[in-house]
């Protein structure tokens, strides 16, 4: 550890204690010598204002109650070299999920950071070449992103334009926006459409034309919310009404068993092997794509709907080929 570290892991021990701590415990926790212990206490009191007394009966050293009982705190931005790390493995993910969406936002803190890591030498000038993410089909954001972030932080209603993909038409929303969700790589509204007068899911990527209106946002309980996005599978919104259950074989039950396909799912080796895999689902066109890229390794067992509409696709799929 360098002398700032020592500082910062020292500033812990005394502020997390009501009694002394001993020269020879802070030489052990520090790992260093009885001089470098002193020379930092000296660094504390006399650099950084730090209320450090020495205990008469064993030696050791606390920090001084202040009358108004308020604890002190280190001046300034302070990290250890652990923190530091991860704040720059947050910094380099935030870009590699959206290249640019908030650099123009997050550039002085980027540049503060890249400081911080070059004085304590910590070796991280790599990391944007060492963390990688891949976006499968990810749609990018339109400019409309950042009016769409401000009115759902800001809790202020909003009007656009919205591009439907399944019925490929345009259509004028007025929303009080609740909170931006990213999903499979891309962003998604969840508001309150005054409209259709109720919950909706909107792509981001399909929104055009957004103003920020200046009528407070309308609220819907957290609990609301999630019954509502987060009961049933997948992106579309609706309490479950439905339970799928699919049987998955032995060879795909390894991969299968420890995914997270929703979170209310229940799922049990059976028997013989497979892995039977119980989701709950209102509507079922996101939930058959995912069980048709499992081909022949799934069977759907129930409901008897669900069954009959993945074999019929699997039909189709199959005619698509023909005889060749």
């Amino acid at each position: 550890m360098d002398k700032f570290d020592r500082i910062y892991q020292l500033h812990h021990i005394l502020a997390g204690r009501r009694t002394p701590i001993s020269l020879a415990d802070v030489m052990e926790r520090l790992d260093c010598s009885k001089a470098t212990v002193y020379r930092l206490i000296d660094a504390m009191r006399n650099h950084l204002s730090a209320p450090i007394v020495t205990d008469p009966e064993i030696g050791g050293f606390r920090y001084a109650p202040d009358s108004n009982s308020r604890a002190y705190e280190l001046p300034g931005l302070w990290f250890s070299a652990q923190e530091l790390q991860a704040l720059v493995v947050f910094d380099r993910l935030l870009e590699n999920l959206e290249p640019g969406l908030l650099s123009e936002h997050l550039a002085p803190f980027s540049k503060r950071l890249t400081e911080l890591v070059q004085n304590k030498r910590l070796g991280l000038s790599e990391a944007a070449h060492r963390i990688h993410l891949v976006g499968i089909a990810a749609r990018p954001p339109t400019p409309w992103f950042q009016v769409l972030a401000s009115a759902t932080l800001q809790r202020r209603k909003l009007r656009f334009t919205y591009h439907s993909r399944s019925k490929d038409e345009r259509t004028q929303r007025t929303v009080s926006p609740q909170r931006l969700t990213r999903y499979r790589d891309n962003w998604y509204l969840d508001a309150l459409d005054h409209g259709r007068k109720g919950l909706r899911s909107f792509a981001v990527d399909r929104v055009s034309g957004a103003s920020e209106l200046g009528e407070r946002a309308d609220e819907v309980a957290k609990d609301a919310l999630d019954e509502h996005f987060a009961s049933s599978y997948g992106i579309f919104g609706g309490k479950a009404n439905k339970t799928a259950v699919l049987l998955f074989s032995p060879e795909r039950a390894r991969w299968v068993a420890d995914e997270r396909w929703h979170p209310q799912q229940i799922g049990q080796f059976l028997t013989d092997g497979r892995y039977e895999l119980r989701i709950p689902y209102r509507d079922p066109r996101e939930l058959i794509m995912d069980i048709l890229r499992h081909g022949a390794e799934v069977e759907v067992a129930a409901p008897e709907g669900l069954r009959a509409e993945v074999a019929r696709q699997l039909r189709h799929a199959l005619q698509a080929y023909g005889d060749r």
